[in-house]
């Protein structure tokens, strides 16, 4: 991939649009990336784990990654918290440390609980996450579709790197594809 066609968050051929994520948290010198374990953040988490020069670690509930990216950029290190909506919210009273500190706090939210969805349980926090962000003084962009979520990531990045601001991508159920419950 040309450096220009990155920077614009453009695929190369073959390449979707999890092969992206991490390549951009890169760019922005992310070092550690924690989550609680997804299907729609597989690609990246394995993409992390996988490189020796990031810090991969998985959470026991979505509000530690807070904390825990506070930490990091104490001691001058970037980080990104991958999430699932139901995570969100969890994470509501503890962005009032982001608020508080202003540090910068780059999220990546698969959404549940949106379109096609099977179970239930998910609808109520999935229908609250984009405004309940907003309400934490968080700012959200929505990808629906693949050539969205580049651009949208690099300039959530952006603003939260530059801006010590709170930044959530949320990455629609449909871009994602359909839930099965499986038994």
């Amino acid at each position: 991939m040309t450096a220009m066609m990155a920077e614009r968050g453009q695929t190369q051929p073959g390449e979707t649009w999890q092969d992206q994520v991490l390549p951009i948290l890169r760019r922005f010198d992310v070092r550690h990336v924690v989550y609680v374990p997804d299907a729609g953040h597989a690609a990246a988490i394995r993409s992390a784990e996988a490189d020796n020069e990031i810090t991969s670690l998985a959470l026991t509930t979505e509000e530690e990654g807070i904390g825990y990216l506070a930490g990091a950029w104490l001691g001058g290190e970037r980080g990104a918290l991958l999430m699932q909506s139901s995570g969100v919210g969890n994470c509501l009273n503890t962005l009032a440390l982001q608020a508080m500190s202003r540090f910068p706090l780059l999220m990546l939210v698969t959404m549940r609980g949106d379109w096609a969805e099977f179970n239930p349980w998910q609808n109520p926090m999935g229908q609250a996450t984009e405004a309940a962000l907003k309400l934490m003084g968080v700012r959200t962009w929505r990808a629906d579709h693949p050539e969205e979520v580049a651009p949208l990531i690099q300039g959530a990045a952006t603003m939260a790197f530059n801006g010590d601001e709170a930044c959530a991508v949320l990455l629609g159920q449909r871009l994602i594809g359909e839930k099965k419950w499986v038994k």
